[in-house]
């Protein structure tokens, strides 16, 4: 692998402001339209921006538009605007996961239904300030899928082409949601095989991470089938690899950088991969520990420590680095399969090296 290019494919045609824009414009709109229902609407609407526009790597919106400009889609405005729809698709993706792993913070911020809750107790309001903030989670998060819907259609494309789109933007969006309901399973049923981790990691982030908005990208550009095709072969394995960087960042990962608390997945008794490497390995005794500490919400810093320790002393912390290797070696091998435009298959070297060796 080769380091990472000085300036971010992410930033790179001004992606990330446009973005950005394309965003900002959307829910101002968004904002006019709920104060024209009724002023209690405005905190959701400023929950929904601060959500949106405070924060993000804007991968997603990157990997479909260097897909798209591979397979030679001329640059446009309307295309930023409808490929910025991924954000709101992330946006729910994360409310909803927040709110089902009883998260505090994100991006070292409430999380939407502490936010809610927060408002509830201040307000003095009758009933339960945590049954309130669940529910308003619940309802942001479906708001955000239902917007990303809007703007992709109102983003200003020509209708045959967003008809093009529409099947990849439709399974994307039932792939992540089946995989949060695997995630939340595997969980339940104790499931520590790593074969389960990996399906889980697969759906619920690896496809809608980097293959599909690559596929998004390709449909708007009316893509030929081998370029489909070299995406696909591209996208599912470093998707697999950004999603395990992720769970290395869940139990390793610096909270000033990573905005949530140390060891978080492991009080979230994630079965991750990493996890589930550890288990395969771990004597009776190890075993016993990461059980007994996985899953529980009062594991403090010591006990983090302690499970810290036993998956890198089993191998699993080095064994998951050694498969984002692998993983994202073959994924930039697939880029070499199929004539790209110059500019974008570069983009999309650095971004693979982006995603897979960031440290938030």
């Amino acid at each position: 692998m080769t380091d990472a290019a000085p300036v971010s494919p992410v930033d790179r045609a001004g992606l990330r402001q446009r973005i950005d824009k394309a965003l900002t414009e959307f829910l101002a709109n968004q904002r006019m339209w709920m104060a024209g229902v009724d002023d209690a609407l405005t905190p959701v609407a400023e929950a929904i921006e601060a959500f949106v526009l405070g924060g993000g790597k804007r991968l997603r919106p990157a990997f479909a538009y260097w897909g798209y400009r591979g397979a030679g889609g001329v640059d446009s405005d309307p295309v930023l605007a409808a490929l910025a729809a991924l954000e709101f698709v992330q946006a729910s993706a994360l409310i909803h996961d927040d709110l089902m792993d009883r998260s505090d913070t994100r991006r070292g911020e409430p999380a939407v239904h502490r936010r809610f809750a927060a408002r509830h107790r201040r307000s003095g309001w009758g009933g339960d300030p945590d049954g309130f903030g669940d529910a308003a989670a619940i309802l942001l998060g479906d708001l955000c899928l239902v917007w990303s819907d809007e703007l992709l259609h109102s983003a200003g494309l020509d209708p045959r082409t967003v008809a093009r789109a529409r099947p990849v933007f439709d399974e994307m969006r039932t792939e992540v949601t089946v995989g949060q309901y695997l995630d939340v399973l595997t969980q339940v049923t104790r499931d520590t095989s790593v074969e389960r981790a990996g399906k889980v990691a697969r759906y619920k982030s690896a496809k809608y991470t980097v293959e599909r908005p690559l596929l998004l990208g390709a449909a708007l550009a009316d893509a030929p089938t081998e370029v489909r095709a070299a995406y696909s072969a591209y996208g599912l394995p470093l998707g697999e690899a950004f999603q395990l960087r992720d769970d290395v960042l869940g139990v390793f990962g610096d909270p000033t950088q990573t905005g949530k608390p140390a060891g978080d997945d492991l009080r979230e008794g994630k079965r991750t991969y990493l996890v589930a490497a550890a288990l395969e390995v771990a004597d009776d005794t190890g075993r016993e520990l990461l059980l007994a500490g996985l899953g529980d919400p009062e594991l403090d810093e010591q006990g983090v420590a302690r499970l810290r320790e036993l998956i890198t002393t089993t191998g699993a912390l080095s064994r998951t680095e050694q498969r984002i290797v692998t993983l994202t070696e073959g994924a930039l091998a697939a880029l070499t399969t199929v004539d790209l435009d110059t500019e974008a298959r570069q983009a999309l070297v650095d971004l693979a090296i982006a995603a897979t060796r960031r440290t938030d």
